[in-house]
């Protein structure tokens, strides 16, 4: 796998995997919608982990910075 995501890509996927688990664990969003987003945060912290989001690669994107040789 070749890497396609930047490091602001992946730091705001952990953000917003960390408010996604807040909000289920604190009990502020329960019930589908909160395991949905539990399975979502950690879809994000996985491919932020990786630096590779499958779904870029099938729309084209690439947010990693060029490397100057």
């Amino acid at each position: 796998m070749k890497k396609n995501m930047g490091n602001t890509d992946r730091t705001i996927r952990v953000i917003v995997a960390i408010a996604f688990g807040a909000l289920y664990f604190t009990g502020s969003v329960t019930g589908t919608f909160g395991m949905v987003l539990v399975v979502l945060g950690g879809i994000f912290l996985a491919t932020s982990m990786i630096s590779f989001c499958p779904l870029y690669t099938l729309a084209g994107m690439n947010t990693c910075e060029k490397r100057k040789i």
